[in-house]
């Protein structure tokens, strides 16, 4: 994985327990960045703080339901308390939905997988922003958000109604928010991975009454490298897109997908 310069950067990382957000935290502090992260519950929290801290970097957290706007403010409160600003915002955390097919899917079911996948998201930046601009203000350095999307949310994904609807409303949220504030200073884009190997693609394939072999085989089926991604792979692209080197980027939905929205 490349090395990213992030040195005394304020780096903020949602779903920072496991998965893309542990391993992009760890990158972040490896490069220098000063860290508040979150998750939803304190084991998860408390997990990757402790770890990253014992390695030196300087990083506290909280945990909430980013569904919910107040754990958005809360956490804009902590950054502004412990650092006064912020540079960088990964909005990684979401959940994923079960596959079933549209008018089977449960009302509540869909509502709860758009309220944190989509509306977390909203309220993150909500929150952020101001932060941001406070930061451009005062120091004339350069900004960044990157919302995690999918590569549902840029194509059809049959039974996945709820979770494609609200990765294709992250990606309008992120062109729109980059459209309102490049020229202020923050840039904003996301990430579109498709199937990877976190723990919210492979658990269910452990399960699969098929069998994790052909579960796996029909999952990368129509993907032309016939294969799942690799966490580093994504994460590496996140560091590339954070990157004060990376200063022209700005609106776009990177796809990290093996070819698949090709």
């Amino acid at each position: 994985m490349n090395a990213y310069d992030f040195s005394g950067k304020v780096a903020f990382v949602s779903g920072a327990g496991r998965g893309f957000g542990r391993r992009a935290a760890e990158m972040l502090a490896k490069g220098g960045a000063r860290l508040v992260v979150t998750d939803h519950t304190d084991e998860l929290v408390n997990a990757t703080v402790s770890t990253l801290a014992a390695s030196g970097a300087e990083i506290c957290g909280l945990s909430g339901d980013i569904a919910v706007e107040e754990t958005s403010e809360k956490l804009a409160a902590l950054i502004a308390e412990r650092h006064g600003h912020l540079d960088l915002a990964l909005n990684n955390a979401g959940i994923a939905q079960p596959q079933v097919r549209l008018h089977e899917t449960e009302s509540r079911l869909a509502e709860r997988v758009i309220a944190v996948d989509l509306m977390g998201v909203f309220y993150a930046m909500k929150h952020q922003i101001p932060l941001m601009l406070s930061t451009v203000e005062r120091t004339g350095s350069q900004c960044a958000i990157l919302n995690v999307a999918s590569a549902a949310g840029l194509m059809g994904s049959p039974k996945l109604a709820a979770y494609s609807a609200a990765k294709a409303g992250v990606i309008g949220l992120t062109r729109t928010a980059a459209v309102e504030y490049g020229r202020k200073g923050i840039r904003v884009n996301c990430i579109c991975p498709s199937f990877t190997k976190t723990e919210m693609v492979t658990a269910p394939l452990e399960t699969s009454p098929h069998g994790r072999e052909k579960a796996e085989a029909n999952m990368v089926a129509f993907n032309p490298m016939q294969r799942l991604g690799e966490i580093d792979e994504v994460v590496d692209a996140m560091l590339w897109a954070l990157s004060p080197a990376n200063s022209f980027f700005n609106g776009q939905a990177l796809s990290i997908d093996g070819g698949l929205s090709a």
